[in-house]
């Protein structure tokens, strides 16, 4: 990389999400013969907020927990993305998924830029209103730098349409008005939108169906392999068995079960949502979370989280497509072993951005305060994933690149091109 591109040496460590996310800026930025000022304004976040919440809980006692929230971009419009409670947060990982949703947002050209936060805890230890009491707080702490022209917070791991309706009843008990649109992913009932809990399944499977088609298969004859059973995952599973797709192996969080031969999974999902595990799934034989990703398939989609597929494992992998449901699935040094595998990679800020596509959905509902049928989001959302995937297989052939790298050459452009329009104030 050329000197102008690179004012400081990094260390790249194969597992840091922001690492990888910025060795593919890097190679993009260069492809495109990006603008050394520009690089240097996008290649930063806007501002990182980092708040210490002090909760009282059930017991009594005070716990300080430690949230974030990254503002990576404002340049095409409000800041847009997740907010994850988990023990293993860090800063670097929420700097990677704030820059990843300027990205996406960017390659499904929606008028946002991106953001997302998260804290350290642990949800399975905590009660409802101890999760409510943190929220509240997390939430209170950002009440100047959040709001629907602002920032607009959306659920993530660990987080749902419960944890939105407290952060969208809170911003309004400030606001002393009520205030849908400062969050999407709310209850339907709370001016949600419909479609949104199943649209970044929907997506998954949106694009899936255009690289099939691209490569020839049948959907029958396709085997498909999905890693995770959280909202991405089973919506995926359910939406692609329906079409037609075998669906031989899925796994959650503990492990998996495959049957070479398809599994059924509306009487997987039954036995899961029953059970809370896949142990004992007598219809199908177990398998591990690493295992799994090895399996022969023609669709395989890590639909967990980061760092599945790495430098270790990325040679075993048989797949001949790969759909990103998980943001940073695949490591930076995974790419180029699958690229000489000849593995055609939907990259997760193209093949997930079905959510925050419903989400710009349930805000422009918000703001305009009349709400869709559900046939209807679903229609615009199939024309933006069909749009966009064909968009970056034009950007892939124009500059002879991988797909992922293209996603990020599309997306790069269109935020530089905004920001040189809008200029530097100063």
């Amino acid at each position: 990389m050329p000197s102008a591109f690179v004012d400081d040496i990094r260390e790249v460590k194969e597992d840091n999400p922001f690492e990888s996310m910025m060795e593919r800026f890097d190679h993009a930025a260069q492809l495109l013969n990006l603008d050394p000022d520009l690089y240097k304004v996008l290649r930063v976040p806007n501002r990182e907020i980092t708040i210490y919440i002090p909760v009282f809980m059930d017991d009594g006692h005070i716990e300080v927990f430690t949230g974030y929230r990254v503002q990576h971009n404002f340049a095409r419009g409000p800041a847009k993305g997740g907010i994850r409670f988990a023990p293993n947060v860090t800063l670097d990982e929420i700097r990677a998924l704030a820059a990843w949703m300027t990205w996406k947002c960017a390659v499904v050209n929606i008028p946002f830029g991106g953001a997302m936060g998260g804290v350290i805890c642990d949800p399975s230890q905590m009660s409802q209103s101890e999760l409510e009491r943190m929220t509240r707080r997390y939430t209170a702490e950002l009440i100047d730098f959040i709001g629907p022209e602002r920032d607009v917070p959306a659920p993530d791991m660990n987080t749902s349409e419960q944890t939105m309706a407290w952060i969208m009843d809170t911003y309004s008990m400030h606001a002393r008005h009520t205030v849908t649109a400062v969050v999407t992913g709310k209850p339907i009932d709370l001016s949600g939108s419909k479609g949104r809990r199943e649209a970044t399944g929907r997506g998954v499977m949106l694009v899936t169906n255009e690289a099939v088609q691209k490569h020839g298969l049948k959907y029958g004859e396709t085997r498909v392999v999905i890693q995770g059973s959280g909202n991405v995952g089973s919506v995926a599973a359910q939406l692609m068995s329906e079409a037609g797709y075998q669906v031989v192996a899925v796994s959650d969080i503990h492990g998996g079960v495959y049957n070479e031969n398809g599994l059924d999974i509306p009487d997987l999902q039954a036995y899961l949502a029953k059970n809370k595990s896949f142990e004992k799934y007598g219809k199908a034989e177990p398998i591990s979370n690493m295992d799994l990703l090895e399996l022969p398939c023609e669709v395989l989609i890590p639909a967990a989280t980061e760092n599945q597929i790495t430098s270790h494992n990325a040679d075993r992998i048989q797949c001949k497509i790969l759909v990103e449901g998980a943001n940073g699935p695949t490591t930076a040094a995974a790419d180029e072993i699958l690229e000489r595998k000849n593995v055609f990679v939907i990259p997760d800020i193209l093949a997930n951005a079905g959510g925050v596509t419903c989400s710009y959905f349930e805000w422009v509902q918000d703001r305009m305060g009349y709400f869709w049928k559900e046939d209807m989001v679903n229609e615009r959302l199939k024309d933006i994933m069909v749009d966009s995937f064909h968009e970056v297989v034009r950007y892939a052939e124009r500059h002879n690149v991988n797909m992922r790298i293209a996603s990020y050459i599309l997306a790069i452009d269109r935020v530089a091109n905004i920001t040189r329009v809008r200029g530097i104030y100063a």
